[in-house]
């Protein structure tokens, strides 16, 4: 898979724009203090779906508009964050959009679905199992499967990163939450576009480390998920085309656990005063775990996305690092 040219980013900048425009980032100084050196962090939980997923949503439609009449409807699987995309996108071209999410999935993520006219449907115990079930759906439909990676999704997600290292061009290095891959990917197709200097540090669960293992073994290597905060990095078996994009430009890979992510959470929320969901605060807890080595460099973390059940939120907050007691997903195997 051939990555976005800077055109082709900017291109896709104006597809977004047409909905919301460019996202903040800002340069926290209670946040900067925490890490020890400058720290800015890219506010995609201000996108009208609180994730920057929907930036993809809006350049695949655009691009299946192009290419000829758009279909009757679309299906697609999520955690969340990516059917709320979906589902925006189909609404505004008037296509029926059915999403399959698994069972014990964030109640609250699902009614932000349903509240964009997407039919959902509960399978599965993790994110691989509702994505076949999406397959199988589809075949038996004639509907159009939306991926979860995809040249279409990359375009548009592109724009975000390059919003960032255009915005601060004196980054040093950035720090990517991956799921399925698409951020990550994005990210690495903005610095190239841009000529940007920042290395890019891929972030992953230590509950969910399929990435981290295909690409230590050089193959596709599936990994169980037993994440209970981080539903939006749960991802069992890593996708070929992300690794193949993923490995000749990362710089390194962090391992974090949901006990950092849960106090990201309460660090960015003491910071900032914004909500992180779990795979919203794995940035800033990667950074955190390694700012012994990050004095006097210019680092970017990104809140990627705010949509955590209140619940599950209130607990993270009131319990601290010691998360691992609180039951937030019903499985154990995400994606």
């Amino acid at each position: 898979m051939s990555l976005p040219t800077l055109q082709e980013i900017e291109d896709a900048a104006r597809v977004v724009y047409r909905e919301f425009q460019a996202t903040p980032q800002y340069r926290w100084g209670l946040s900067s203090e925490r890490l020890g050196t400058d720290c800015w962090i890219k506010h995609e939980n201000h996108t009208p779906v609180g994730a920057f997923k929907i930036r993809g949503g809006l350049t695949y439609f655009d691009q299946l508009r192009q290419q000829g009449p758009l279909p009757a409807e679309v299906i697609s699987a999520t955690r969340g964050n990516h059917g709320q995309s979906i589902g925006w996108a189909a609404r505004a071209h008037g296509v029926a959009c059915t999403i399959v999410v698994p069972h014990g999935n964030s109640r609250e993520k699902n009614a932000a679905m349903r509240a964009l006219g997407v039919t959902l449907v509960e399978h599965g115990q993790d994110f691989q199992e509702s994505r076949e079930h999406a397959m199988r759906l589809a075949r038996e439909r004639d509907a159009h499967m939306v991926p979860s990676f995809h040249a279409g999704l990359l375009r548009g997600v592109a724009t975000y990163w390059w919003e960032f290292m255009r915005a601060v061009p004196g980054l040093d290095v950035v720090y990517v939450p991956v799921g399925q891959g698409s951020g990550v990917c994005s990210a690495i197709a903005a610095k190239l576009a841009l000529k940007h200097q920042a290395r890019i540090v891929g972030v992953v669960s230590a509950h969910a480390t399929t990435y981290a293992d295909s690409l230590a073994a050089g193959r596709v290597v599936e990994a169980p998920v037993s994440t209970q905060l981080a539903d939006g990095m749960a991802c069992r078996i890593a996708d070929q085309a992300a690794l193949g994009i993923i490995a000749p430009h990362i710089d390194h890979i962090v391992q974090v656990t949901d006990d950092e992510v849960a106090q990201a959470m309460r660090d960015l929320y003491a910071d900032t005063h914004n909500v992180a969901e779990g795979a919203g605060a794995a940035s800033f807890a990667a950074a955190m775990q390694e700012r012994a080595q990050l004095k006097g460099q210019v680092v970017g973390t990104t809140l990627c996305g705010g949509n955590v059940d209140a619940d599950v939120f209130a607990r993270a907050l009131e319990h601290g690092p010691h998360v691992r007691s609180l039951r937030v997903l019903s499985a154990p195997r995400g994606g």
